[in-house]
């Protein structure tokens, strides 16, 4: 099946490996990629991009069967939780209602384990959820909500904390055989494939569900399968 495919989050952890798993599959034709900057992906590639990351919904391409999104943000990044939330929330919306108009069958969020906008801590969380919730009420035909927990590998921007606890979840990754790690932290390419095939499911007739939630132990599961492939 030859499928044209969205994306947002092109040059983060998880978007990065997306974007480079996709342009190696043989029925992806087309790769939307949402940039802020020129990328350089292959000749699937076909950036849509902006400095002006708000004009990024009005230039949703048509014939995109799937969509996904790896866009997000830190509130040290963005300058403070409202403006990270422009980001997380309100722009990641706003690009879910331009594919649903322009007809885009499924949808993939990369979402967080814990996400629950009936958090009472607030927050982060909080509105990883209410983000999930407001794209459920978009009905698309397929819905996949991914919910890694620690994200493992290279980025390209600095963030102290999470890099202390990427080592120390590659060091108990690396004497337990994985088994220290699973539970807690997934390598971002392990997402990313994961993502893929349950959208490339999705799309197939494979998802029974309108909504499919990708827990922790079923993203190292579908990613791991792919990767063996």
């Amino acid at each position: 099946m030859a499928t044209n495919v969205a994306l947002v989050g092109s040059t983060g952890l998880v978007g990065s490996q997306i974007l480079t798993s996709l342009a190696n599959l043989p029925n992806v034709t087309t790769i939307h990629a949402f940039s802020r900057k020129e990328l350089s992906g292959g000749p699937k590639v076909q950036g849509i991009t902006s400095s002006d990351s708000e004009a990024w919904p009005t230039q949703y391409p048509s014939g995109a069967q799937l969509f996904l999104s790896a866009l997000g943000t830190t509130r040290a990044q963005a300058g403070g939780f409202d403006k990270q939330r422009r980001i997380d929330y309100d722009l990641n919306l706003d690009l879910a209602k331009a594919a649903k108009a322009a007809g885009t069958k499924a949808y993939v969020l990369i979402s967080s384990s814990g996400a629950n906008s009936s958090s009472a801590l607030g927050g982060y969380m909080k509105m990883k959820g209410e983000l999930e919730d407001a794209i459920k009420a978009l009905e698309f035909d397929h819905m996949i909500i991914v919910r890694p927990g620690l994200l493992v590998g290279s980025r390209n921007d600095t963030r102290t904390a999470e890099f202390a606890l990427q080592k120390v979840a590659s060091f108990m990754g690396s004497i337990s055989g994985s088994k220290l790690k699973d539970f807690w932290a997934q390598d971002a390419d392990t997402v990313a494939r994961a993502a893929i095939k349950a959208g490339m499911d999705a799309l197939e007739g494979k998802q029974a569900e309108k909504v499919r939630v990708l827990s922790q132990s079923d993203i190292i599961r579908l990613g791991r399968m792919e990767g063996k492939q």
